[in-house]
């Protein structure tokens, strides 16, 4: 992906060097669900190098890692303006970069839980270790596309936010409302390219990151059998389909749930 880095942070609050915070203990452990989303937070990192985002000539992780801050950090914009150019009276989101734990406005959460959204106070939290600490992992090729993939994913969910949808109280309501927020990514994927933005392979890796984190190849991966009554997010094929078909004419419109599941 062709993209531009940026001195401006607007809408970004970097909390990376904050100290640790304390979060609450849950029973169990991770169990299934906490399980699977720490798979699919791996799927999502792949098979790339974070080298791509970083200056070549300078060695060093912590180069690489403001490499991927400034990509995240440009993504993240440019599907806040694609959006706030569409929406009537849309109030912005925010991006907030942390470090193993963060506390939000629904609830502390850690690393492993992965880049989420929270529609209490309208913010993106990406923890940027997981592309480096997960890439080779579990089957995804990763690239620079896929990372994007997640960030506009979750930007998705904004847009939910903004149009008033309703939060899912169902699994099967989860899944049409992360279908939908798929969608949407494949609508920003749709402005990228008509921008003339969009690289060789961009949108292969777009896909097979949506495909791996298909609640049937993640439960297949953790326990070895599919529990299609306990699916969250929609199957690789779903995940797949709606991508694509927000990919195809860039319209919002063709995203509504009842056209996706």
């Amino acid at each position: 992906m062709r993209w531009r880095r940026s001195s401006d942070n607007a809408d970004v609050i970097d909390q990376r060097s904050a100290g640790p915070v304390t979060l609450p203990r849950a029973g169990g452990g991770l169990g299934l669900v906490g399980v699977l989303v720490f798979l699919a937070i791996q799927l999502l990192g792949g098979g790339g190098s974070s080298a791509a985002f970083g200056p070549q000539t300078v060695p060093g992780a912590p180069q690489a890692e403001d490499g991927l801050r400034d990509f995240s950090v440009y993504v993240f914009h440019d599907t806040q303006d694609f959006w706030a150019g569409r929406i009537n009276n849309y109030q912005h989101a925010k991006l907030v970069l942390y470090r193993g734990g963060v506390d939000t406005g629904c609830g502390s959460a850690s690393s492993a839980v992965g880049p989420f959204y929270c529609p209490q106070d309208q913010r993106v939290y990406l923890d940027l270790s997981f592309y480096n600490d997960m890439t080779g992992q579990l089957g995804a090729k990763g690239g620079d596309f896929a990372w994007a993939y997640v960030i506009a994913h979750e930007m998705g969910h904004h847009v939910q936010e903004q149009l008033g949808l309703q939060r899912p109280r169902s699994n099967a309501a989860s899944v049409g409302i992360e279908l939908q927020a798929d969608c949407y990514a494949g609508v920003w994927a749709s402005h990228v390219e008509g921008a003339g933005d969009l690289e060789s392979g961009d949108i292969a890796e777009a896909l097979d990151a949506a495909s791996s984190v298909g609640d049937d190849r993640l439960q297949k991966r953790a326990s070895g059998s599919i529990d299609p009554d306990s699916f969250t997010h929609g199957t690789s094929a779903q995940r797949v389909a709606a991508f694509q078909r927000g990919k195809a004419n860039g319209d919002p419109n063709d995203c509504e749930i009842t056209q996706i599941r």
